[in-house]
């Protein structure tokens, strides 16, 4: 079926390739990234865009001896795919499976494990400065998407990297434009000229000769700047050190080999910005890149249809933010919402529409998102940043020194709290109830159910100080939503079921089999739904009542709601027993989000088993 793909198991033998079949190879490649992927699931349209340069990436340079780092990784299957694991793409993002990013521990070829955005510069500059420090003679590729491009990580290895002289090629793949096909070719042809040898010379040599007489240097230089800024979009990043190369179509092989083959003999910082299209190849992807960047199992001929529509589709917990987002926000004017980029994953489409100048996307810049949020609340305004958990850690010093030593009224929707399945480690929230619940002036919620996660949102935006609600990935378990905007007691937890010896706590997500468990072992359920403030007196009253208490949380086990549990008993002088059931100390890996947690024993019957245990200890 594929004449040359199932030839080739390794870059080795691409590299064996004639130049003029890599055309055929890129199609093949194209119509098995949407066979394979409309089968398991994953992200397709970026990697889509990607075919033609992974191709010309692998066949260029001696991988894995020359170093690739792909940021964030999620255009990475194409790369997966020519490098030994294509049998395995029927097991992508399943458990014992590959993964959707790059893993060290997977493949040779998967010189840095990425999964969060704008690393690879700051990376592959490490790699490079670490080749030339050991006399290696290795090249050292940082593909980048102009996504990532907004963070501040990027340019802070940008500047480094110029005054580093390490022999890095950053490649930019700016998939957010398409080259006219007149401005395209001239675009292309002076691409391949000034990443030629001649150019790069002449560059080095006319510095030297007009070294001498500094006026005319400087003249030469300005002009040079001139006319290459009628053809490339700036020169920001030769002013950062780099030889700026582009743009050049992604897409044209016949480009890019050459180009890469030229820019992979230059001394020094090189920069080749490449234009490429999301979904390229595949007509649906091509409409609407945006609804096939993450795709769940589809069929390729009909497309994503929409399984949302009905009575007995559960609202996701995203959902229910959005909606409360935009009603608070027709309440209070001082309401503006913030994105690190997230606008679709956080579910701030509608409040984007609804309330376009209260509305900002920031850019994946979470640093910039916090303080940004900041200084908005110093001046009187309620901002509230939507924003997974696994990409707060990135801006974690910004939550302490900026919004909570100030105690300022910011609130986190923390979307994607405990573990997510697919994605795997790099995207789970398994940290935040610990990283949040230590610093002073914040307040630390956790929903059990949809209505609850309405409660909490307007409970943290009306506090006046930092407030979090942390809530999973995915719909609940089908609570009806009051639709008033309805505040909670603060501090203060609800006993869900009566039982007797055993007393569990629940935080969050897990109550509904934390509540199974209860019923199986006769045991006391109660919704602690406060992290910080945590209920004490509930505490002490079930400590009182109970031989054992057990704390359940998505949560790691260190630092996490447990440990609040076990700090507020020795503030009371109680001694009881307390058995704390959380995420383990490990990374846990890609795969089914039910599995998982049963893996970690955070279903019912990893509940009873190991309350069982303890008793009978």
């Amino acid at each position: 079926m594929y004449e040359l793909l199932e030839g080739i198991d390794n870059p080795e033998q691409l590299r064996a390739l004639d130049r003029r079949e890599l055309p055929l190879l890129a199609s093949e490649l194209r119509q098995f990234l949407v066979e394979s992927v409309s089968q398991t699931g994953g992200h397709l349209a970026s990697n889509l865009g990607t075919v033609e340069l992974t191709i010309a990436l692998h066949y260029v340079f001696n991988t894995p001896y020359d170093r690739l780092v792909w940021d964030v990784g999620h255009q990475t299957y194409g790369h997966k795919i020519l490098t030994g694991r294509r049998a395995r793409m029927g097991s992508l993002r399943t458990r014992e499976g590959i993964a959707g990013f790059p893993r060290r521990d997977e493949s040779e070829y998967d010189t840095f494990g990425t999964g969060h955005s704008s690393t690879s510069i700051s990376a592959a500059l490490g790699m490079a400065v670490a080749a030339k420090l050991s006399g290696t003679k290795r090249r050292t590729v940082a593909i980048i998407g102009d996504g990532a491009m907004t963070a501040g990580m990027a340019f802070e290895a940008l500047n480094n990297a110029g005054a580093m002289d390490a022999n890095l090629l950053v490649i930019l793949n700016d998939n957010d434009m398409s080259i006219s096909p007149n401005v395209g070719a001239l675009n292309n042809y002076l691409a391949k000229l000034m990443s030629g040898r001649f150019y790069a010379a002449v560059r080095k040599g006319s510095g030297k000769v007009l070294g001498a007489v500094p006026p005319i240097r400087e003249l030469a230089r300005r002009a040079e700047e001139h006319v290459k800024g009628m053809v490339t979009p700036s020169t920001l990043f030769e002013e950062f050190g780099f030889n700026y190369i582009g743009p050049i179509d992604g897409h044209d092989l016949e480009v890019l080999v050459p180009t890469l083959s030229n820019v992979s003999q230059l001394e020094g910082p090189q920069f080749l910005h490449v234009v490429t299209r999301k979904g390229k190849g595949f007509r649906l992807a091509e409409e609407n890149p945006c609804l096939y960047h993450g795709v769940a199992r589809f069929d390729p001929e009909d497309g994503i249809l929409d399984t949302t529509t009905g009575s007995a589709a559960k609202m996701t917990y995203t959902q229910v933010f959005g909606d409360w987002l935009c009603d608070m926000a027709a309440l209070d004017e001082r309401l503006v919402g913030i994105t690190p980029a997230m606008r679709e994953g956080s579910g701030m489409v509608r409040f984007s529409e609804e309330y376009p100048s209260r509305y900002f996307d920031v850019g994946i810049a979470e640093q910039h998102a916090v303080t940004f949020a900041a200084g908005l609340a110093c001046e009187g305004m309620r901002p509230v940043v939507a924003i997974y958990s696994t990409f707060l850690q990135r801006a974690y010093d910004q939550v302490v020194h900026d919004v909570a030593l100030q105690n300022l009224p910011v609130t986190f929707a923390i979307d994607r709290a405990g573990l997510v399945g697919a994605d795997g480690p790099t995207h789970a929230g398994s940290f935040d109830l610990s990283y949040l619940r230590c610093l002073p002036n914040m307040t630390v919620m956790t929903p059990s159910d949809e209505n609850e996660c309405r409660q909490m949102l307007t409970t943290a935006f009306r506090l006046g100080t930092p407030a979090a609600v942390r809530y999973p990935r995915g719909s609940g378990p089908g609570a009806p939503i009051d639709q008033a905007l309805q505040s909670l007691p603060v501090g203060r937890g609800q006993i869900r079921r009566e039982g007797a010896q055993v007393a569990i706590l629940a935080f969050g997500s897990l109550l509904k089999p934390a509540l199974a468990a209860g019923e199986a072992l006769g045991a006391t359920v109660a919704n602690m739904r406060f992290v910080k403030p945590i209920d004490h007196a509930l505490i002490g009253q079930l400590a009182a009542s109970h031989a054992l208490l057990v704390t359940v949380e998505e949560n790691a086990v260190q630092g996490g709601a447990g440990s609040a549990v076990a700090e507020c008993l020795q503030s009371l002088g109680l001694e009881v027993p307390v058995l704390q059931l959380g995420l383990p100390d490990r990374f846990v890996t890609h795969g089914d989000p039910a599995s998982l947690l049963a893996e970690c024993g955070l279903d019912p019957a990893g509940m009873v088993q190991a309350i069982q245990r303890k008793l009978a200890e």
